[in-house]
């Protein structure tokens, strides 16, 4: 079953600043933002054991578990395996290794075993009350090692996660499974092999108004050979698209901050919100099936909304290209 047949829609929501990402976000503030998002209509949403330990499948589970199973679509991930005893020492997650000090204080630990992806998938069904899950990703696969140990964290997963998974998907437990990453090479590489063939995948990051172009030219073409979908995460670039100021899971450095300024300011002759310009931009290209956006405020998701829907003309998508600021191999909402 392909992702565009199990989605919904095209809007669904992130769950990852539900783990108190960059900040500590009090209980009912995160209720009352799952409670907008399925107010407005939001029936697709994605977490995963890594955001904040546990705590933002918890979170999304209390409120989700209140609403009929068959009427969302709900996806998380293996690759991280919660403990319950608490870490002691700094936890070394690269470049994500600050993103929640405020989360639970559960070690973590890298795993795609077979083994360790059951236990995730159990686990995670417990945290989110619920008896089934729809999609499963393989999250950050190999992210934080190098050379030899990446090819043997990759191996172990192609013979860990990825064949439980298929088995699970070809059982009927779930839907599909496929990569949650935040860089285009390990699905690369998962797409040239032979088996198992994931029904698509969740790009973090990588198909933005800021960051698009490694995945126009060899991720993009080859999913489009494959018919494999993509969804698209993080799609205004860790805040700094929608007013943060973060970019790439840090302080944005001064060279992005100056291209902000200027989509922001071509956006403004036009009378065009950047969020609208960033969500639209990401569902152009015609593997995109849905975006995902965060948020940790009930009034973020009305706007996310809005800028879905929002009319955006012609004539702003033609002098973004023109202007360089976007790759002009990037599709564009309404042919433009």
């Amino acid at each position: 079953m392909s992702i565009n047949e199990i989605l919904p829609g095209r809007l669904g929501f992130g769950t990852a600043p539900l783990g108190n990402m960059f900040r500590a976000i009090p209980d009912d503030e995160a209720r009352a933002t799952v409670e907008a998002a399925w107010d407005h209509g939001i029936r697709f949403f994605d977490t995963a054991p890594f955001y904040g330990a546990g705590l933002a499948e918890t979170r999304l589970g209390e409120v989700l578990s209140t609403k009929p199973r068959d009427s969302y679509v709900l996806s998380t991930k293996v690759g991280r395996v919660i403990l319950d005893e608490h870490e002691t020492d700094v936890p070394d997650f690269g470049e994500k290794g600050g993103l929640f000090e405020h989360g639970n204080p559960n070690k973590i630990v890298h795993e795609w075993t077979a083994e360790a992806t059951e236990r995730s998938i159990e686990d995670s069904l417990k945290r989110l009350g619920t008896d089934r899950l729809d999609i499963v990703w393989v999250h950050d696969i190999a992210q934080d090692f190098h050379g030899d140990l990446w090819i043997q964290k990759y191996e172990e997963a192609r013979t860990g996660a990825f064949r439980v998974l298929s088995r699970l998907r070809d059982e009927g437990v779930i839907k599909a499974w496929g990569l949650g990453v935040n860089k285009t090479e390990p699905i690369e590489l998962t797409l040239a092999l032979d088996e198992p063939q994931p029904d698509g995948y969740l790009l973090a990051g990588r198909y933005t108004l800021l960051d698009h172009e490694h995945a126009l030219q060899r991720l993009l073409p080859m999913s489009q050979e494959r018919n494999v979908e993509m969804v698209v995460g993080g799609p205004y670039s860790s805040g700094i698209l929608a007013g943060g100021t973060n970019f790439e899971y840090q302080q944005a450095p001064q060279a992005i901050i100056d291209r902000v300024a200027k989509l922001k300011a071509l956006a403004g002759l036009h009378g065009v919100s950047i969020k609208a310009a960033a969500l639209q931009f990401s569902l152009a290209h015609p593997v995109a099936a849905a975006v995902i956006p965060g948020a940790t405020r009930p009034s973020r998701i009305a706007e996310d909304t809005a800028a879905l829907n929002e009319e955006i003309p012609a004539a702003f998508w033609t002098e973004l290209r023109e202007s360089g600021l976007v790759s002009p191999a990037a599709p564009l909402p309404n042919g433009a």
